[in-house]
């Protein structure tokens, strides 16, 4: 009897995978499209996770002369099923496979030496060409230089196109280079201040190897963007991007349905479908839909006994985003996410070049970053490089509404202990402790909405923040059709010995009196009951419920509940 295949969560080296019995999904055709592109060079961005480090390592094993017995490895899945053509490219060609997330740093001079570094690192793996006797004297030279990290800047520039000449002398065919992570140290040099310093590099380490190398088969080139400086990528010919809009290679990252049914009834979970689609489904990559984050599929199975869990949030710091999102004068944006977190699509039009020094000039550009990103998809194309767009999945749900806590947490001084306070008062019956922590938080905080042109909706949109963390127990929902009408918020409990929590939220003028203020409060409630917001709560089997008025009065909250 076959034993059963086990997962390799966190596994990246192909050869490892397969040898363990690891359950590999068959992107193997990934080999053909490759080999049948017409593209010398090919940058494939997709968000992080997404299974670019394991499928450079799936082409490195099949294409290295180098490596031994690796056809075994290969004759279980869909390449082998092939044409000969593409199986005489089995085991044929030199291959240099690297990653330049070392380079990923503080400052300018620490990431240039893990960059040099990582060349020596590549050279150490090809010194048995020194044994080769085909280096000329001055190769052999230059070569021990970059061994000994003795060389020269325009030396380490040149490391990978020279090697590659090097192969091609000792096979007689020419090189794959895959490059992993190649924006690492973009990324880190634009948030720590050393951009331009890093792109120059970058686009010396490219532009030699890339362009005009006669010894290069092809260079297979991922990280998360496609970055424009100048443009980076101008010192290549014409390079292949294949980004997540694209139709090409759209399948190659990511698992897709038909992949996840398959692995979810290979380790029994088949019924859990359903809800894992609602979780970590939502991506569409090209011309394929429902796409699935495949680092999150492989913990959710592996960790089937947890449940239900974000898994993707926690496996990157996304400064660049966060730190957009929570500056002040970016209020825009965090309305639109609250419309996103509402399940509502925005649009916005993408950019498909990101240049970060415009970044903090273009406030839109954070709408692309998200989108390439993995935050969000884009849901239809409107023409001009304009989208619609949502939040693909639950597990995205919950990270922007973290992102938005650290907002409160950061700049308005509202600390996790306050807003955890004020939740358990609202989930135990402890209104009045629920009051005294709200109308304390709005007083300290409101100013900052002063100038807003819509304060009711900036008003609905903060309630819905300071609500945010209990996503774990309840369903956060605004602006949703119920009974006779739209409620403003409502809080439907995942526990069904919960209650049901109802709020409908009021803005009248500063000016107005003790008496006005208890009827608008009143009036509140009764909109809750005569509209019957609580059919959605009755439709789900929860019949205990708190109804909830909040008016605000200017700046001051006033509340007033009515439990049923």
């Amino acid at each position: 009897m076959q034993r059963k295949q086990q997962l390799q969560v966190g596994q990246s080296d192909f050869r490892n995978m397969i040898k363990a019995n690891g359950y590999f999904v068959d992107k193997t055709l990934f080999i053909k499209e490759l080999i049948d592109s017409g593209f010398h060079v090919l940058l494939m961005p997709r968000p992080r996770r997404f299974g670019k480090s394991l499928n450079l390592s799936m082409l490195k094993y099949y294409f290295d002369y180098r490596e031994k017995d690796t056809q075994a490895l290969f004759e279980p899945f869909k390449i082998w099923q092939e044409d000969e053509l593409y199986r005489k490219e089995q085991g044929n060609r030199p291959v240099i496979h690297f990653s330049l997330k070392s380079g990923k740093s503080t400052n300018f001079e620490t990431s240039k030496e893990a960059i040099y570094l990582t060349i020596t690192n590549i050279y150490n793996n090809f010194r048995w060409l020194l044994g080769e006797n085909i280096l000329e004297k001055g190769e052999v030279r230059k070569f021990n230089q970059i061994l000994l990290g003795e060389a020269t800047p325009a030396l380490y520039e040149l490391g990978i196109k020279n090697l590659t000449q090097y192969l091609y002398r000792h096979s007689g065919k020419e090189t794959l280079v895959l490059l992993d992570e190649y924006d690492a140290a973009i990324h880190a040099g634009f948030y720590y201040g050393f951009y331009d310093e890093i792109i120059a590099l970058m686009k010396s380490i490219l532009g030699s190897t890339f362009k005009d190398n006669d010894a290069l088969y092809k260079g297979v080139i991922t990280g998360i963007l496609r970055v424009a400086k100048e443009s980076i990528f101008s010192d290549m010919n014409n390079p292949g991007i294949f980004t997540v809009l694209s139709n090409s290679f759209d399948d190659v990252f990511g698992f897709t349905e038909e992949e996840v049914k398959e692995m979810l009834t290979y380790f029994d979970y088949g019924e859990d479908f359903a809800e894992v689609k609602a979780w970590y489904d939502g991506y569409k990559f090209g011309n394929t839909e429902d796409i699935y984050n495949p680092w999150s599929i492989v913990n959710y199975i592996a960790l089937h006994d947890d449940g239900f869990r974000s898994y993707w949030g926690n496996t990157s710091s996304d400064d660049i985003i966060k730190s957009s999102i929570v500056k002040k004068e970016n209020e825009d944006i965090r309305t639109h996410i609250e419309d996103l977190i509402q399940g509502k699509t925005i649009t916005k039009q993408i950019d498909q070049n990101i240049i970060f020094s415009d970044f903090y000039q273009n406030k839109e550009l954070i709408w692309s970053l998200l989108m390439f990103s993995g935050y969000l998809t884009p849901t239809k194309e409107l023409g001009f490089d304009t989208y619609k767009l949502r939040i693909p999945n639950h597990e995205i749900k919950i990270l922007f509404r973290k992102i938005i806590l650290g907002w409160f947490n950061k700049d308005l001084n509202i600390y996790h202990s306050t807003l955890l306070k004020m939740t358990q008062a609202l989930t135990e019956k402890r209104f009045p402790e629920f009051e005294e922590t709200f109308q304390k938080i709005m007083g300290d905080t409101f100013s900052y909405f002063d100038t807003h042109t819509e304060p009711e909706r900036v008003f609905q949109a903060y309630v819905l923040g300071l609500l945010g963390m209990m996503s774990d127990h309840y369903i956060i929902k605004s602006n949703r059709e119920s009974g006779k009408g739209r409620y403003d918020i409502m809080l439907l409990p995942k526990d069904k010995s919960r209650y049901g929590i109802i709020m409908e939220l009021k803005q009248i003028q500063k000016e107005a009196t003790e008496t006005r203020t208890k009827a608008a409060l009143e009036e509140a409630l009764s909109q809750i009951q005569n509209n019957k917001y609580y059919r959605e709560l009755e439709a789900q089997d929860i019949h205990e419920r708190l109804d909830i008025a909040i008016v605000f009065v200017g700046k001051e909250a006033h509340l007033r509940h009515r439990f049923s």
